[in-house]
């Protein structure tokens, strides 16, 4: 029997914005239905709180949380089929597949991430030019509807249903279990190269190299540099090791040293991320991994390559009771390179720090009806919440609009519905499918209400 649900102040991973939202958590899948009723009231699931918004808070109704949901169910270790409930996250699953000699297909920036809401986002890692996102990659999913009802879909099962979901942000379903299937590895660790480039367009020069040359590739901007360095940054790509070029040969390919995680325990009553603490931690950061550049290869284990700031738990409470916001946009490749110099100009100009600036390159259009990546250019800035930044984050949603761009919605919490609308052509398609499996639209979220998703639904 389901517990009644409590109240309780609930964000997403960027503190901004709050919501006092019923909340409860079921101990099986069987409980994830939607409560029954005469007015049971509007709901949304929520993974582990990772979607940096409000795309897991519902302030008129009730969250599901589906973090008592993380059992392995199957494994196939000839075949590399995983079967999980929704709940169980990424370090989670790496850390029982790994050593067997697999690894996921598709790894987010943060290995706290629910595997159910890689799927709601559809999320992409830095292998996206290569390997599309996660969605690509899933085999079939069994959802719980908002009439309570379980059904088994896949790319080739419920398939309208299925490519709803993914990337649906929860709204056509709580996710309950998810078959992926998984890639082999030969070690736990990573041949990494680090290449410095001196301003934006020679990071661009370098992602732009050729198509398959690394799996993995990500950069990392100095968004406070001014002037011909604006964009300056390290661009860091990467492999799966072999067995032998594991620290002590193969016979160390999947030892990995346990990290030592610092943490912020408190909630700050201030921001201590800043300005001068910004230039202070980029100049030291250009100067210790562009000094790994060259093209000289290293290795490194997956969390360290795949998951930083994970070693830091609580990070968001850094900046502070105003919290952050993620803008992470695409653009297309044509016109890219303007428009991410136009989305770093609009920053200097309104004078709001972006202290974190990551840029991928993106392949081909996933499946999923409201999937974010297009082949193009992503640019994630990490801005704290002031008097500027609204007006900001709107001017960069213009922006990324103008270059036929758009807006990551698990990152989202300011964009305007007038702009969503036109950045994700398939939402027609999507809201057929929703009002299919939710009439009543039960399945609600902050983010959904805002962004107008759900009037035709």
């Amino acid at each position: 029997m389901t517990a009644p649900a409590a109240r309780r102040r609930l964000s997403g991973w960027g503190r901004y914005p709050v919501a006092e939202c019923a909340v409860r958590r079921p101990e099986r899948v069987r409980d994830l239905a939607p409560e029954s009723g005469p007015d049971p009231g509007p709901c949304i699931p929520r993974g582990r709180g990772r979607a940096y918004g409000d795309a897991a808070l519902c302030g008129t109704g009730t969250v599901v949380l589906t973090e008592r949901l993380d059992r392995f169910l199957a494994l196939d270790e000839e075949k590399g089929l995983l079967t999980v409930e929704a709940g169980a996250t990424v370090t989670e699953v790496l850390e029982v597949v790994t050593p067997r000699g697999w690894f996921l297909p598709v790894s987010p920036g943060t290995g706290e991430a629910s595997i159910g809401g890689c799927v709601a986002a559809d999320v992409h890692g830095k292998n996206h030019h290569h390997d599309g996102g996660f969605g690509a990659h899933v085999r079939s999913l069994a959802l719980v509807t908002a009439g309570g009802e379980f059904v088994a879909c896949g790319p080739e099962t419920e398939a309208d249903l299925f490519w709803a979901t993914v990337g649906g942000m929860g709204l056509t379903g709580a996710i309950a279990e998810v078959t992926v299937q998984l890639v082999p590895v030969e070690s736990a660790w990573i041949a990494a190269r680090h290449h410095r480039a001196a301003g934006l367009d020679a990071v661009m020069d370098r992602l732009d190299g050729e198509p398959g040359e690394a799996p993995y590739s990500v950069a990392w901007l100095d968004c406070l540099a001014r002037g011909g360095a604006r964009g300056r940054g390290v661009v860091m790509e990467g492999s799966h090791a072999a067995a032998e070029q594991a620290p002590g040969g193969a016979g160390g390919a999947f030892r990995v040293p346990r990290r030592k995680a610092l943490a912020v325990p408190l909630d700050l009553p201030f921001s201590v991320v800043h300005a001068a603490v910004g230039r202070l931690f980029n100049g030291l950061y250009l100067s210790r991994e562009g000094g790994k550049a060259g093209g000289r290869h290293f290795v490194v284990d997956y969390a360290r390559f795949f998951h930083p700031l994970d070693a830091i738990h609580g990070w968001n409470r850094l900046y502070g009771p105003r919290g952050l916001l993620q803008h992470q946009s695409v653009v297309p490749l044509d016109g890219g390179r303007k428009a991410l110099h136009d989305l770093l100009g609009a920053v200097e100009a309104a004078g709001v720090p972006a202290y974190l600036g990551v840029l991928k390159r993106l392949g081909a259009e996933g499946r999923g009806l409201l999937s974010f990546p297009m082949p193009g250019y992503t640019l994630a800035l990490d801005l704290p919440v002031g008097p500027s930044t609204l007006a900001l984050t709107d001017r960069l949603d213009a922006i990324v609009a103008d270059h036929g761009g758009r807006i990551y919605l698990a990152k989202d919490a300011t964009l305007k519905a007038e702009r969503f609308s036109g950045m994700y052509p398939r939402l027609a398609a999507w809201q057929a499918v929703k009002r299919r499996v939710d009439p009543e639209g039960r399945l609600r979220s902050d983010l959904g209400q805002r962004l107008g998703l759900l009037e035709d639904a």
